[in-house]
């Protein structure tokens, strides 16, 4: 898939905690999560984002707690892709397991500038940021699938149609 929007920098090793805070963990609905994300270290955040944006951020994004509303609170805000040099594990399969599109490209930091055009193609590995073109390895084909779907939920409902398996609700 192509993604093309405004970059959001960020730097190294920013954890779930700071991406949503502890108190929202109650809520329920992504759309409220998406109304608290980095509220206490860029309480303006929210506001800049438009539906479509592009993240870019350094080593080790999304540390810290397995919180499921922080990749869930990015895409309700509208959040198209995410690009990191590397991530937490537990964030990474998380963004995967909900459909959120996360790559890893070493170099993309180091060439990302706030409200620089960006556009990633997760099937290729092909980055543009601010005019600068980068390659990275593309998501393999079943992570890209999981994604397409909108997430593992939607690919296991697929697949159990495909094979003409009944899920139960």
């Amino acid at each position: 898939m192509v993604f093309e929007g405004t970059v959001h920098v960020f730097g190294d090793n920013v954890d779930t905690d700071v991406m949503i805070a502890g108190r929202y963990l109650s809520l329920l609905e992504p759309e409220e999560m998406a109304k608290h994300m980095f509220e206490e270290s860029d309480p303006g955040f929210v506001t800049r984002v438009k539906r479509g944006d592009i993240m870019v951020a350094g080593k080790n994004f999304g540390s810290g707690s397995a919180r499921e509303h922080a990749p869930l609170g990015f895409k309700a805000l509208g959040i198209s892709c995410i690009v990191a040099t590397s991530f937490g594990r537990t964030f990474y399969r998380m963004s995967v397991d909900l459909g959120l599109p996360i790559i890893e490209c070493a170099d993309a930091v180091a060439f990302a500038r706030h409200g620089a055009f960006g556009r990633v193609d997760t099937t290729t590995g092909e980055i543009t940021l601010g005019g600068k073109s980068l390659s990275t390895r593309p998501l393999p084909p079943f992570v890209q699938e999981i994604i397409d779907e909108g997430g593992m939920t939607n690919w296991v409902k697929r697949e159990a149609h495909r094979r003409g398996l009944k899920l139960q609700e």
